[in-house]
């Protein structure tokens, strides 16, 4: 009887063991998760301020070009009066040329 309770003992305590080293198994799997997720998180981070860090980039270079593009607007409209003023001027060009043309006969 004292050999049953001794190998009984044996088998609760090598099955106490065994249970021991899979939770220490699945506890280790878990911290080695935890950790991965951890370095993801501070690359996901890292991603994200340098996503920010472009985007401020950008948001001057669009301001930059919306500037440009207010100039050239400008310019645009100051050809506009130059080339009506030059149309003018030829079309009072070609009456004065008449007006010579018609003093000459």
């Amino acid at each position: 009887m004292a050999s049953a309770s001794s190998s009984s003992a044996k088998n609760l305590f090598s099955d106490s063991k065994r249970r021991l080293a899979e939770r220490v198994a699945v506890n280790v799997n878990n911290a080695s998760s935890v950790a991965r997720q951890i370095v993801r998180g501070s690359k996901s981070n890292e991603i994200l301020m340098q996503a920010a860090k472009n985007f401020a980039y950008h948001e001057s270079t669009v301001d930059n070009s919306i500037q440009n593009l207010k100039k050239m607007e400008i310019i645009f409209q100051h050809l506009n009066y130059q080339y009506e003023a030059i149309q003018q001027a030829a079309d009072k060009l070609e009456y004065v040329e008449e007006q010579v043309d018609a003093m000459e006969r």
